[in-house]
């Protein structure tokens, strides 16, 4: 729908009815929503947010200009508008911006029967009835339970009797990335949302924290490649808008591969005396960048996911280190044997020892450069792989011309 163009799916959705409308809107993307929704009349737009899911409305409502939001908000009812308004209040990134208040709560009092019975009454407006989440008189989250122990609990069974009580749960500030991590992790359907003091709020389901973790996965790919977060999908982007993203990176790493350039020149001499160090120079110095880009990539994931810590650095340096030493060997021995048909013996020590020193260098700058951006609450994708390459270029000249240098230099 979206390729027709906002009009064109007005025009087909306009005579749909008003469920089927909120269920569509809920599976465009945002940026579209709200093109979608310059084009519906205030009324309609009323009606079709009534319908939709309380965190996709919200989404959407944070998406409308202001004039858009003060026509809309008297058309609904005043349950509605105080939800919107809750929902849309929280920071971007944390998890009170992506929960849903579509939550299906029972009291611990309750006989099994009776809580199915609630359920049933509750179900056409949850988001998912599958858990239940069991609350206390100032609505405490104090555990869950399931809609199959219900089901298969005696009549004279209470809620407080089946249900789980160590509820896995999120604050309603943390990191919605922290949310995301936790569903997959405990392979639940939906994580609880509670406040500081411990009051339910919401939830997360997993289809919203499987588009948190796309959402994060596209971002990391793009500083990966050293493009700043766009504002839209690569779709629908401009040219402006693509231009913006990529060329304040592009024009940094411009100037930094100067110093490859003036290292190159400080070596003039040596290079005219060798020639045949000139064949090997884009061979090395491309191998010390790819041998970073790989090490800051495996890093950067593990760090994402969490699959090592800050604190693991040590330890991580340890194995790497031993890893690049044995890449490096590998390596040199490959390009020692042409080094020999190509420039004689003294070049071919010169290029394998290099080769083993660049690629130990380039694997440690790409190892450790994650952590050190991590430590100063950075993001570790920022270590992308032009940034290391263009690291590990400079770095790679001077030690290839240092190295030539200080042997082919001796009597």
């Amino acid at each position: 729908m979206q390729g027709i163009g906002p009009s064109r799916a007005w025009a087909i959705l306009k005579d749909a009815p008003r469920p089927r409308q909120a269920d569509v809107f809920g599976y465009l993307a945002l940026d579209f929503q709200a093109s979608l929704a310059t084009i519906v009349s205030h009324a309609d737009l009323a009606a079709i947010f009534m319908e939709m899911d309380a965190d996709d409305r919200a989404d959407l409502y944070k998406k409308l200009t202001d004039e858009q939001r003060e026509a809309l908000m008297p058309a609904l009812a005043q349950a509605e508008r105080e939800d919107i308004r809750q929902l849309a209040a929280y920071e971007e990134g944390t998890a009170g911006a992506v929960m849903t208040s579509d939550y299906a709560s029972l009291s611990p009092q309750l006989y099994a029967p009776q809580a199915i019975e609630a359920l049933r009454h509750e179900a056409p407006n949850k988001e998912t009835i599958y858990r239940a989440y069991v609350l206390d008189a100032d609505r405490r989250l104090i555990g869950s339970v399931r809609l199959q122990d219900l089901i298969t609990a005696p009549t004279g069974v209470r809620v407080a009797d089946i249900m789980e009580r160590n509820t896995h749960a999120i604050r309603v500030h943390d990191d919605v990335e922290d949310a995301a991590r936790k569903i997959a992790r405990y392979d639940v359907i939906a994580l609880p949302v509670i406040d500081a003091q411990d009051r339910l709020v919401g939830i997360i389901t997993h289809d919203d924290a499987l588009d948190v973790m796309e959402a994060e996965a596209t971002e990391d790919f793009q500083r990966l490649g050293t493009v700043t977060k766009l504002d839209s999908s690569v779709a629908t982007a401009t040219v402006p808008m693509l231009y913006r993203a990529r060329i304040a990176w592009l024009m940094l790493l411009v100037f930094g591969n100067i110093f490859s350039g003036a290292g190159i020149a400080h070596f003039e001499d040596t290079i005219a005396a060798h020639l045949a160090l000139m064949f090997f120079l884009p061979i090395l110095i491309a191998s010390g960048g790819n041998a970073g880009s790989q090490s800051a990539t495996l890093m950067v994931r593990a760090l994402a996911t969490g699959d090592i810590r800050i604190s693991d650095w040590g330890r991580v340096l340890g194995r790497e280190l031993g890893v690049a030493v044995l890449l490096g060997l590998s390596m040199a021995a490959a390009i020692a044997v042409i080094g020999v048909f190509r420039g004689g013996r003294d070049i071919a020590i010169v290029i394998a020892l290099s080769m083993v020193v660049i690629v130990i260098v380039g694997s440690m700058i790409g190892l450790l450069l994650p952590f050190a951006l991590s430590r100063f609450r950075m993001d570790p994708a920022t270590a992308s792989t032009p940034l290391v390459t263009s690291i590990a270029d400079a770095t790679g000249v001077l030690i290839y011309f240092s190295i030539a240098k200080a042997l082919l230099s001796l009597p």
